[in-house]
């Protein structure tokens, strides 16, 4: 303990100047306090207290410019000259509300990436039926939960140097053996062999990423999503259903009964809102409700439960579907009780786009506000797109949307937005 404590008054530490700083101010400022009472002429009055802002100054100085010399130590060179502001922020997101996001693929990295900017109580329940891709490779080579939903989602939450994020989207497209991989796929591939655990892997590679709250599979269970189709006819596998040209009738998990993670079941009791969406309504929202006792515990949770409705139908999985068909098969899957809002588009969707999306047999969701509010839920609809190459959600325009409905919820702001009563 006495080297450790020593080892600040070492050559280079950039410390000893401003302590001594600032313990000069100190005894500036007892001295200028006990001359203060001392009877005498106006010389001394304004000597003492000239000597009393002196020592204050000398002891704010010193402390300051300590403080940033080691902050400069330990922290990256842009960072330092935040110092307040980051110290804010942190503070500040870390009273933020509690919200569950439920999903998977692109949609859900969207919504994560722009509630990160709200607060830091965020908890991604990630689907675990990929198996196609990177994903399907690993998860079929390694018998580990596939990781390409999990990557992106901690990718969306992370809070580190934009290299890093590049480096964990990474995909090599050489002709190698790795063709086709991402680095970060790989990386929670090794993480979970090194650790053992799947999980762990996943809070390794937050602590990496330093992301603003936690991403956990929806269960542990190896599951194999299926799908039964209108003419009876049934089709095995996330890949292979989103090709499958006939309409779903329903769709199931293999094995039944699988457990959900407790993390998951615990951020649910816990939250103040509850999101499923935006994303494959079939093969990315849906499989989290599947997992046992799932459902149960939303329906029970006193949190806010808002369904984020997909702005584009696709070509086969939900070809013709309205946003009433999205609630409708969401509902029957699950229960009446699982989502109290829906969120839907209006603005109009550009003809270029139109026409690139047609060609893909996608086009907008119809928002058939009035139809919903039959089936008795509310209703927020609103601009809620970005069209600059694609159209995907807005996830500033999103996440503004949803923190103003929780903090009408919880008594702090009013909702500014066209919405219903149910």
């Amino acid at each position: 303990m006495p080297n450790r404590f020593l080892k600040w008054f070492y050559p280079g530490m950039q410390v000893k100047r401003w302590l001594f700083l600032a313990v000069g101010g100190i005894f500036l400022f007892g001295v200028g306090a006990a001359l203060l009472p001392i009877e005498g002429g106006i010389l001394l009055r304004l000597a003492s207290l000239l000597t009393l802002l002196v020592g204050l100054l000398s002891l704010a100085m010193g402390v300051g410019l300590m403080v940033r010399s080691l902050v400069e130590a330990v922290s990256p060179a842009h960072h330092s000259h935040d110092l307040v502001e980051l110290v804010f922020q942190r503070r500040h997101l870390e009273r933020g509300p509690k919200i569950v996001v439920m999903g998977g693929g692109t949609g859900l990295s969207t919504l994560l990436h722009g509630l990160k900017h709200y607060t830091t109580n965020i908890t991604a329940i990630v689907t675990v039926a990929d198996d196609g891709g990177s994903s399907g490779r690993l998860r079929e080579e390694f018998g580990m939960l596939p990781p390409g939903d999990i990557r992106n989602c901690l990718v969306a939450l992370a809070d580190t140097e934009p290299l890093m994020q590049r480096l964990f989207q990474y995909r090599f497209a050489e002709e190698s053996t790795l063709k086709g991989h991402s680095f970060g796929n790989l990386f929670l591939t090794a993480m979970t062999k090194i650790t053992g655990d799947f999980e762990q892997a996943i809070q390794a590679s937050s602590k990496v990423l330093a992301i603003r709250g936690r991403v956990v599979p929806s269960t542990r269970t190896k599951v194999c999503l299926v799908a039964e189709h209108e003419d009876g006819s049934v089709t095995t596998g996330e890949t292979n259903i989103s090709r499958a040209d006939e309409p779903i009738r329903r769709i199931y998990l293999e094995p039944s009964g699988c457990q959900p993670t407790p993390e998951a079941l615990d951020a649910i009791r816990e939250a103040n809102a509850i999101l499923l969406g935006p994303g494959s309504l079939y093969t990315s929202v849906i499989p989290n409700l599947l997992v046992e006792r799932m459902v149960e515990a939303i329906v029970q949770s006193k949190a806010l439960k808002i369904y984020v409705c997909n702005v584009m139908t696709q070509s086969r999985e939900t070809h013709g579907y309205r946003a009433s068909d999205h609630v409708r098969a969401l509902v029957t899957h699950t229960n009446p009780g699982i989502i109290q809002l829906c969120m839907l588009n209006t603005e109009p969707v550009p003809p270029a786009l139109l026409e690139k999306y047609h060609q893909e047999q996608a086009v907008p969701v119809e928002p058939d506000i009035q139809r919903i509010r039959e089936l008795g839920y509310q209703v927020v609809a609103d601009n809620l797109i970005s069209t600059e190459n694609y159209v995907r959600h807005d996830s500033e325009k999103v996440a503004k949307v949803i923190m103003q409905l929780i903090g009408a919820i919880r008594g702090r702001s009013p909702v500014n937005r066209q919405s219903d009563e149910r």
